[in-house]
């Protein structure tokens, strides 16, 4: 029998309290959770590579069937190559459902029937985004109520 893989894809720039929740309320889903750092090589990320995947390692350290990977290029690619069906996303707003609407729909085509599974992100977590996290964070802000504990910048 086929494992349910599913990646979460992002740049995890960094890892907020709001991707946590949603990686925990999909586990029971499926076999594997892969959170999956998107590298962009033309986008300038505020932490480098290693650190948001150590971050994400040390959120995720007491989940066995959670990984964490990072790749290149297109997403659905990467799921063809790894064997994942799946796409996890989270939905804060009607704008997050707009945008990826469309983005699971060409994933579908490019990778060839490649499901996203939508998760209505928690009340409590739907204000928080990795780029207002960033800002905080270069204006010398205090960013750990967004942040899980593990992620220190």
């Amino acid at each position: 029998m086929m494992s349910k893989i599913a990646v979460f894809p992002g740049s995890f720039d960094p890892i907020t309290s709001g991707h946590v929740d949603l990686v925990r309320r999909a586990l029971p889903l499926f076999d594997k959770i892969i959170v999956a750092i998107g590298v962009n090589s033309q986008k300038q990320t505020l932490f480098p590579l290693e650190q948001r995947m150590s971050w994400i390692k040390a959120v995720f350290e007491e989940e066995p069937n959670v990984e964490v990977d990072w790749f290149e290029n297109l997403t659905a690619h990467y799921c063809t190559r790894i064997g994942a069906r799946y796409l996890l996303r989270g939905l804060r707003n009607a704008s997050d459902f707009d945008y990826e609407k469309t983005i699971s729909q060409l994933n579908h085509i490019v990778g060839g029937g490649l499901e996203t599974i939508f998760l209505i992100s928690d009340p409590a977590y739907s204000h928080i985004s990795s780029t207002i996290v960033r800002e905080i964070i270069k204006g010398g802000g205090d960013a750990s109520p967004f942040l899980p504990a593990a992620v220190m910048p």
